[in-house]
């Protein structure tokens, strides 16, 4: 399809004006954007987004779990979907273009295709799903797991913000009464297309303007425990300590010299630290830390993981200490649909844009549609990598073409 929805100049200044306007619901101080699942800011900016979807020509309404759909019904095929969107939350001060502008590039996408080419022949739907952060109750992927059919009620019902709000009030104030909930869960969606961020560097160093992702990392997160002796920091030998701090600094220091061996895309994270009892003068007796482990490939995950544990509970023997290790998640790698990642590659070619394969790093919804429905994620660059921040920045040529692409793929996948 040989074709631009309309002149980059016209594209440009829609993209940039909605972006700033979405922005401003549960806009900050500084700048940023905070808008926490069913809060006030929430409710604004779902409900100005219904406004906006049919203002555009969709068909909209909202599932039980908070999801907003636009809908442009198939004329042939109404009942197979052809999904693209993101999400609408954001981090505490984020930025303006994490998942807004997913959401954003999919309406004028679907809704400029229809102006041209009238009604498409299957149905296409643009989601701006509820929740997918977890910044404001400890959970992730509210919106789109309802759609997969993997959260439900039972999942979120002793749930509590660090306000004292139970998940249950929230959703009932937003006016999704848990009383009136019924199952998400979709078996029509055909397809699901996301374009993003990149929330990292890569782009930009390497001068591409589009990112095809080819797999989202797998995720491990433990909680480690360190058990030694406290004791005064002034009459303990050296050589008779059971020093929790010495221990935890010699097991970080192993963690990331070994990650950094095995695969350069493999990386280990210690971000939480606690010790026990913190004081300046005394022998730490207890300490426990974070360790977030990522990689797009189940078996480095599971080669390190095994090296490292072992080598931990070398350790605890030699010093005559206990080291406890708790994993509280485990997200499986995911791989992207290939078949039309590689269309994807050869229209970028065609269209001469600057792309490159990336493996992502962070967590997006595309990796729960994934389990449903072939699925597609895109990127497109984020100046110095910088995301969920208010100094988050992507560049209207950028924007413009995502848009672009995803208006093709649109095409292929629904009209022709």
């Amino acid at each position: 399809m040989a074709y631009r929805l309309e002149n980059d100049l016209s594209l440009k200044n829609r993209i940039g004006n909605m972006i700033e306007w979405l922005g401003t619901f549960g806009k900050t101080k500084s700048g940023g954007v905070t808008r926490l699942l069913f809060s006030q800011t929430w409710q604004e900016a779902q409900f100005a987004l219904k406004d906006k979807m049919g203002e555009l020509g969709f068909q909209t309404y909202f599932d039980s779990a908070g999801n907003l759909f636009g809908r442009m019904t198939g004329s042939i095929d109404k009942n197979h979907i052809i999904l693209t969107g993101s999400h609408i939350d954001t981090v505490v001060n984020g930025g303006k273009y994490d998942g807004a502008y997913g959401i954003i590039a999919s309406l004028l996408a679907a809704s400029g295709l229809v102006e041209r080419f009238g009604y498409p022949k299957k149905t296409i739907e643009v989601v701006s799903l509820a929740e997918e952060e977890g910044s404001r109750f400890p959970l992730t992927f509210w919106g789109s797991r309802n759609i997969s059919g993997f959260y439900h009620l039972e999942h979120v019902k002793n749930l509590q913000d660090d306000h004292g709000v139970t998940f249950f009030a929230a959703m009932r104030a937003a006016g999704f009464a848990p009383e009136k909930y019924k199952p998400a869960a979709r078996t029509d969606i055909e397809r699901f297309i996301e374009l993003h961020i990149e929330q990292g560097m890569t782009l930009e160093k390497n001068h591409n303007s589009i990112g095809v992702v080819t797999h989202i990392v797998g995720q491990r997160r433990y909680t480690v425990r360190i058990k030694g002796e406290s004791n005064h920091a002034g009459t303990t030998p050296m050589e008779g300590r059971k020093d929790a701090v010495s221990t935890a600094s010699y097991l970080i220091s192993y963690l990331t010299k070994r990650a950094k061996e095995i695969d350069k895309q493999l990386v280990a994270t210690v971000g939480k630290l606690h010790v026990t009892p913190n004081v300046a003068n005394v022998i730490a007796g207890e300490v426990e830390f974070s360790l977030d482990i990522r990689h797009h490939e189940e078996q480095i995950l599971d080669f390190y993981c095994q090296e490292l544990f072992s080598m931990f509970e070398n350790v605890a023997i030699s010093l005559a200490m206990d080291i406890s290790v708790s994993q509280w998640m485990d997200v499986k790698p995911v791989r992207m649909d290939d078949e039309l990642n590689n269309w994807i590659r050869e229209v970028a070619l065609k269209q001469k844009i600057c792309f490159q394969d990336i493996v992502s790093g962070a967590g997006h919804d595309a990796q729960v549609f994934a389990s449903i429905c072939p699925t597609t994620l895109l990127f497109v660059p984020s100046h110095k990598g910088i995301s969920h921040s208010p100094q988050e920045f992507t560049s209207l040529e950028d924007l413009a073409t995502g848009i672009h692409l995803l208006e093709t793929i649109l095409y292929k996948l629904a009209y022709d």
